[in-house]
C-alpha cells in the first residue's frame, strides 16, 4: 500500500517554558503538507517533537535533537528574556543536531502585542505589551544564519501554518540538493520507498503526532 506522503521528516519545537510551544504543537500537530513548485508537488509529513516542560533537564531535551531535520526555536515576543535566551537555545541545537538543520525563529503571543483600550466613546489608545520588534529579531536570524522569522499566534491560530511551510519548503530544497541520505535511518527525512514505511513509530509523550505514525 502506497504512502500519502512523498517524504516524512522530524522537526523539533524548542525554547523557553511559557512560550506556548506546546499549543503550537497541538494547534498543528502531525500532519501533511505540500512542498516545492507546483505541478507537480510532492508531499511531507511533517511529525512535531516538543519537549514539553522538560526544558530545565537538558540531557533529556538534547536527545530530541538528534535527528531532526527541523527545528522552530519559539520565544515571546511580550517577554524579552525569552528572547535573549534564543541564542543559549540555537547553540545547544547545533552542537548535537545535523549539519545545517533548518531553523525557523517563532515570535509568539502576536495577539498579546497590542491591545486596543477604550478611554472616551470617541476615542482609544493603543496599550503595547510587545517587547520585541520584527526588524530586531529579523536582524538577530541575519545574525545568526538563521532561514526566517515568522509572528504567531497560537491562541488563534495565525502564522502556525506559515511557520511549518517555512520549514518543510527549506528542507525540501536541501532534499532537492541531495543534502540526507533517505536511506540512513539516523537521517531527519526519509522517503517513502525507504524501508517499511507502513510501520507506525511512537514518538511517545512529547511526539505532537505520538500515535500518528512519526519517524526517527
Amino acid at each position: 500500500m502506497s504512502q500519502p506522503w512523498d517524504y516524512i521528516a522530524k522537526l523539533v519545537c524548542i525554547g523557553d517554558s511559557g512560550t506556548g510551544k506546546s499549543s503550537i504543537g497541538v494547534e498543528f500537530g502531525s500532519r501533511i503538507v505540500s512542498v516545492g513548485p507546483s505541478p507537480p508537488q510532492k508531499h511531507m509529513k511533517l511529525s512535531l517533537w516538543d519537549t514539553a516542560g522538560q526544558e530545565t533537564y537538558k540531557s533529556v531535551t538534547r536527545s530530541y535533537f538528534r535527528g531532526a531535520s527541523g527545528a522552530l526555536l519559539v520565544f515571546d515576543i511580550t517577554r524579552r528574556e525569552t528572547f535573549t535566551h534564543a541564542t543559549d537555545w540555537l547553540h545547544d541545537l547545533r552542537q548535537i543536531a545535523e549539519d545545517g538543520i533548518v531553523v525557523v525563529l517563532v515570535g509568539n503571543k502576536s495577539d498579546l502585542a497590542a491591545t486596543t483600550m477604550t478611554t472616551t466613546a470617541s476615542e482609544s489608545e493603543t496599550d503595547t505589551k510587545r517587547a520585541i520588534s520584527a526588524e530586531e529579531a529579523e536582524a538577530w536570524c541575519r545574525q545568526n544564519g538563521i532561514m526566517a522569522y515568522v509572528e504567531t499566534s497560537a491562541k488563534s491560530g495565525e502564522g502556525v501554518e506559515k511557520a511549518f511551510l517555512e520549514v518543510a519548503n527549506r528542507i525540501y530544497e536541501n532534499i532537492e540538493k541531495g543534502r540526507y541520505d533517505l536511506n540512513d535511518r539516523r537521517s531527519g527525512v526519509k522517503s517513502a520507498g525507504a524501508g517499511n514505511t507502513s510501520r507506525t513509530i511512537n514518538l511517545g509523550m512529547n511526539g505532537a503526532g505520538a500515535g500518528q505514525g512519526g519517524c526517527c
